[in-house]
């Protein structure tokens, strides 16, 4: 009889472990910014599962790094805010980006000026209709 129980509770401790990391550890993310096409946001999971987000570009009105205070710790990150269909100067959507990896306030930095580099040449060069 105990032997089935201690059967049973290491099951479900590796069927927890399984979900775990085929749904919630996330083992890299990646952003690529093509300034014609949009941004696409990419998570692999420890388990070899990717999910990837596509955002264009038309939906993209800036890139900023935000801050939070978190447990008596400011934490930064970086997010997209997307633009409000209704109101051309509101925002409709705050997309965050690397939750999971929580990279460092110098790294974001870089990350910051490459994709402010691509917007701006997006909106220095002639819009084709």
């Amino acid at each position: 009889q105990n032997s089935m129980v201690l059967s049973a509770a290491i099951f479900v401790t590796l069927i927890g472990l399984i979900i775990y990391l085929h749904f919630v550890k996330i083992d890299q993310e990646s952003l690529l910014v093509i300034g014609s096409l949009g941004i696409q946001v990419t998570s692999s999971y420890a388990s070899g599962k990717e999910s990837t987000t596509f955002i264009e570009m038309g939906q993209v009105k800036d890139v900023v790094i935000n801050e939070a205070i978190h447990m008596q710790k400011v934490i930064y990150y970086l997010c997209i805010l997307l633009r409000d269909p209704e109101d051309p100067q509101g925002v409709s959507e705050v997309v965050p980006l690397f939750q999971s990896s929580k990279p460092r306030l110098d790294c974001l930095i870089e990350v910051y000026k490459s994709c402010q580099e691509i917007l701006e040449q997006r909106k220095t060069a002639p819009q084709s209709s």
